[in-house]
């Protein structure tokens, strides 16, 4: 082989392996770590990674045996005996490519950084091939007999390499097999593109393909190819707008979402501490942040200088509320000292008086005492209940003494309270009173044995005094009936406005036979009607001093 031909044949053979996807080669990973979509795809390209494995071309083939064709290309019983190979390079395997990360591996289209929905099992897609047909292939090349092959390009002629020592046939083969797997790649980007694979790992990869394409080292329909690259990258385009739109909606949506954490913080952390509820405001807070982290690390990234910014705030957001929260609770715990220490010495106090047997006053010491308690400063609500719960015994201390002592003078007074009801049932019969003196007499007898009958139980003290008193208010009112009646001053005035009534009508009585005598209808009305009403009058006046006779 010429050395022009071993230089075409290194190329070739590294700018297919230049070519090949990262994905290539079949990744270990658990199903449940990537999306069907993606395992689907990485099906694909082990697929293909092991047809273009398998159809590696040769940098140096044996001038004495056919090259290594696919099935799709030789026949087999084209295939020249086997001989001894002669001297030359040794044929270049294809280098494994590099084992992609679960994140490297093809996603199916949805916004960036998101993960893909669950999709079913699918079957595995087939790798893509495409073979050119011998009788085309040989429409696109002009092969001399020294085994220079040469690619008609449209109206060009490019000089593809050499090959010696071999027939026109597999000359033609050899270099349109070089045509076949960079259109099989292109069709592999198709799938790609249309699975919505990263736009940018397709671009890396047509990059290398249009380079390829570029040093022309193949024989095929060259336009029809990079019309179809150009196609390639129009839809790839597209698709890389789409992955750049859907990438700024989920940026859109990651900064609202960060912005409302911030903005929540923020407002937590302005809050009066006075007014806020600790237990629930720090609990918030610690999901907020929790929050924070899992939108940092499902969502997409934002710009640094936003991204640090929104940190920034929600950093001091969380940092003023922290400080808040200790001041709060360092005044806090300050107040119920103070708190503490106040109602101490009301306690001690209460202790103090809770052995007086001077009932009256303690009593009045003791709600004095209340008035204090309530007025002091509140300490914690467990230590307040403590606090109050020593208060309160030392007070029942002295009220169940008196209590104790209070019932057993009621005891005592149980017999004083039975003779004082039968006082009041003797008193009863007095009422309505007939003959004032009597009565007076008797209610009088009542008052001494009342008094002599001593104290009843507290609590009849009230009832007691409440219906002796309706006796001497019935003998009163009779009293004071008998007194209006008997008055000499009130009997004189009546006495003496029943005379000038009396004279009256008779004087009323005159005009009216008077103006009878006239026939005078008006004076006759008038002098009637002034003699009814004086004579309404003496009749009301009479039933009156009737009734002080």
């Amino acid at each position: 082989m010429t050395t022009s031909q071993e230089s075409d044949d290194q190329q070739s053979t590294q700018s297919e392996e230049a070519l090949q996807p990262e994905a290539v080669q079949p990744v270990e990973v658990a199903q449940a770590e990537i999306p069907a979509a993606a395992a689907e795809t990485e099906d694909v390209l082990a697929s293909v990674g092991s047809v273009e494995s398998a159809d590696t071309p040769i940098s140096e083939p044996s001038p004495n045996a056919a090259p290594a064709e696919s099935a799709s290309t030789a026949p087999a019983a084209e295939a020249a005996p086997a001989a001894t190979p002669a001297p030359g390079p040794v044929p270049v395997a294809p280098k494994p490519g590099k084992a992609p990360k679960p994140s490297n591996l093809p996603r199916p289209a949805g916004a960036p950084g998101q993960a893909s929905p669950a999709a079913a099992p699918a079957a595995p897609m087939p790798a893509p091939s495409y073979t050119t047909p011998p009788e085309e292939a040989a429409t696109y090349a002009r092969i001399s007999d020294d085994g220079h092959v040469v690619l008609l390009d449209g109206g060009e002629e490019h000089p593809v390499g050499q090959f010696p020592d071999g027939t026109p046939e597999e000359a033609l083969a050899y270099f349109s097999r070089k045509y076949d797997e960079v259109v099989s790649q292109v069709m592999l980007l198709e799938q790609r593109v249309a699975t919505g694979a990263p736009a940018g790992e397709i671009q890396k990869t047509l990059g290398h393909l249009r380079q390829t394409i570029g040093e022309r080292g193949m024989v095929g329909d060259m336009p029809a190819l990079r019309a179809r690259v150009e196609a390639l990258q129009t839809r790839l385009d597209d698709l890389k707008l789409a992955e750049r739109l859907a990438l700024e909606k989920a940026q859109a949506a990651q900064l609202a979402t960060r912005e409302a954490i911030v903005a929540e913080a923020e407002e937590m952390a302005a809050r009066d501490p006075q007014q806020v509820q600790w237990k629930n405001a720090s609990a918030r807070m610690a999901e907020l942040f929790e929050n924070w982290k899992a939108a940092q690390k499902a969502g997409p990234r934002l710009g640094k200088s936003v991204e640090d910014g929104l940190w920034k705030r929600f950093r001091t957001a969380r940092t003023t509320h922290d400080k808040h929260r200790r001041a709060f609770f360092s005044q806090l715990d300050a107040t119920n000292a103070t708190a503490k220490a106040a109602k101490e010495k009301l306690i001690a106090r209460a202790e103090a008086l809770s052995t007086s047997t001077d009932w009256g006053p303690t009593a009045g010491a003791y709600r004095d005492l209340m008035d204090e308690w309530k007025a002091a400063p509140r300490a914690s609500r467990k230590e307040d209940d403590a606090l109050w719960a020593r208060f309160r015994a030392a007070q029942d201390v002295f009220f169940n003494a008196r209590k104790s002592q209070n019932d057993e003078i009621d005891r005592e007074y149980g017999e004083n309270l039975k003779v004082k009801e039968a006082i009041l049932a003797e008193g009863q019969k007095l009422l309505p009173v007939t003959d004032v003196k009597a009565a007076r007499k008797a209610l009088n007898d009542l008052r001494g044995r009342w008094e002599d009958a001593g104290r009843v139980p507290r609590k009849d003290v009230s009832r007691m005094e409440s219906a002796f008193r309706k006796l001497e208010d019935g003998l009163k009112s009779a009293e004071d009936d008998h007194w209006r009646k008997t008055n000499p001053e009130t009997k004189a005035r009546t006495n003496s406005a029943l005379s000038q009534l009396e004279d009256k009508v008779a004087e009323l009585e005159d005009d009216l036979t008077k103006a009878q005598a006239k026939g005078d209808a008006r004076s006759i009305a008038k002098a009637q009607e002034a003699l009814d009403a004086r004579k309404l009058w003496l009749e009301t006046l009479q039933k009156s001093a009737q009734g002080l006779r």
